[in-house]
């Protein structure tokens, strides 16, 4: 096992699973802790790694009230085992062999999925266009941050951040949420508001893409709603959410 820091709250954990049978970029595992005195609690986390190997990465943002994410983020050490039962869901996956343009959409830890989505698609040196659109607090609160600077340097990756309550010194606009004009001109190749500047020099619009949405439940309920009134598909509009875990 292998743990790295990627938030002040959050560490992502490698974890060797004997007889891993690979998974799908967008899956997750249920993960089940057992206390001295025989109390369980099962928590399901997403998946940031994706392909073959017995190799699995979690990456786990601690909620400080929770039963489970508190003592994988805080207490998890060397030797510890976790009971995992998965690979698990079908739907919000991303397949190498997809040729619709995808567009990512993230809040806080949301961004786990979609990184592993991120990095089959390099993995498989795939053209099909990608972009995403990641909100965080600060710039401090964002996850996997050397990786994504690396891989948007590749034409087929656009990543666009989105600050709401601090940004990096010298960010072109100021904090602010996530709002319908901030999704409409992310897709549209455009973004230059509330909090939202794309890192790429360019970013150029895609039509009809595949879209997934991963964060907290109300995050992600008002994106969905802001892109079927933009007009895409709600087929075509995937989501994942999550609470207090």
């Amino acid at each position: 096992m292998a743990t790295q820091t990627q938030t002040p709250s959050a560490r992502s954990i490698q974890l060797d699973v004997p007889g891993w049978p690979g998974n799908l970029a967008g899956q997750h595992v249920d993960v089940k802790l057992t206390a001295p005195d025989g109390y369980t609690a099962v928590r399901s986390y997403s998946l940031a790694s994706a392909g073959d190997g017995t190799r699995v990465e979690l990456a786990v943002d601690n909620f400080p009230n929770g039963e489970v994410s508190p003592y994988l983020v805080e207490e998890l050490r060397d030797g510890d085992e976790l009971e995992l039962r998965g690979p698990l869901g079908g739907w919000f996956v991303w397949h190498p062999t997809d040729t619709t343009p995808v567009q990512l959409v993230g809040g806080g830890s949301g961004i786990v999925p979609l990184m592993a989505m991120i990095r089959a698609h390099a993995a498989a040196e795939s053209t099909v266009p990608f972009r995403l659109l990641y909100s965080v607090r600060t710039p401090a609160d964002i996850f996997f941050r050397d990786e994504l600077v690396a891989l948007a340097a590749s034409p087929y990756l656009d990543v666009t951040y989105v600050y709401t309550r601090q940004t990096p010194p010298g960010w072109p606009v100021k904090a602010g949420r996530v709002s319908r004009d901030v999704v409409d001109a992310a897709l549209a190749g455009s973004v230059s508001v509330a909090g939202a500047s794309t890192a790429s020099t360019s970013s150029p619009s895609i039509s009809s893409p595949s879209i997934f949405v991963c964060g907290p439940t109300g995050f992600v309920e008002a994106v969905a709603t802001w892109l079927v009134e933009l007009g895409h598909d709600p087929d075509v509009v995937k989501t994942e959410r999550f609470g207090g875990k």
